[in-house]
């Protein structure tokens, strides 16, 4: 009874979080729009593997001396934000396009590229890990059994998945992205200033900062 109770509490929570408007969700909402829903959803699992790599490192250890190291945190914490602010830049600098044909065309993210954005953008997030840390310090004791430990981790990485999967279909939907055509750079731009917003949020953030 305790474990389902833990259970439900934790995926109350993720979905609390997950679903906040953040650099995961931004990120797969750009690729879908700009590119293709194949794009935003090879992101949308890139994310849920870097948030698979952040459990990891919490079940051995790793993310309590993220925690407790300034040096490791910032420097995590510095590449995350400078890999946020390159790609909100580059959203930024959209340009209008011509035709709608034409637009539907202009650009393509290979498989590879998709993937890396969103795994690259969770992974170097350290709040991230802090969350993990936050979260799991208040259901999992010493003696919690491993694969109870790890059915919460999955918990959260199927929520992250899921959300981001929803994400992507909804922005890529054909009537959307006919829509979005015709204000491609003016809402790329948006998100591209948001992508911005949270790398130098993330620049100034503070171990211990939710």
């Amino acid at each position: 009874m305790e474990i389902l109770e833990n259970w439900l509490a934790i995926a109350a929570i993720g979905c609390l979080v997950i679903t906040t408007p953040g650099p995961n969700s931004f990120l797969t909402m750009r690729n879908s729009l700009l590119y293709s829903r194949s794009a935003g959803l090879l992101t949308a699992l890139g994310v849920a593997l870097g948030d698979v790599v952040h459990i990891v490192f919490w079940l051995v250890g790793i993310g309590v001396v993220i925690s407790r190291s300034i040096l490791l945190f910032n420097t995590i914490k510095w590449l995350g934000a400078a890999y946020l602010i390159y790609m909100g830049i580059k959203s930024l600098r959209a340009k209008p396009q011509g035709n709608l044909s034409a637009g539907w065309e202009r650009t393509t993210l290979s498989p590879q590229a998709a993937l890396r954005s969103g795994f690259l953008t969770c992974l170097l997030n350290p709040k991230v890990t802090l969350f993990f840390l936050a979260l799991f310090t208040q259901f999992i004791q010493p003696d919690t059994a491993i694969f109870v430990q790890v059915l919460y981790g999955a918990t959260i990485v199927l929520i992250e998945l899921a959300w981001t999967v929803l994400v992507a279909s909804f922005a890529s939907h054909n009537a959307i992205k006919r829509r979005f055509l015709k204000v491609s750079h003016w809402v790329e731009r948006a998100v591209g200033a948001a992508l911005v917003f949270f790398g130098l949020r993330l620049a100034l953030a503070q171990v211990g900062e939710d």
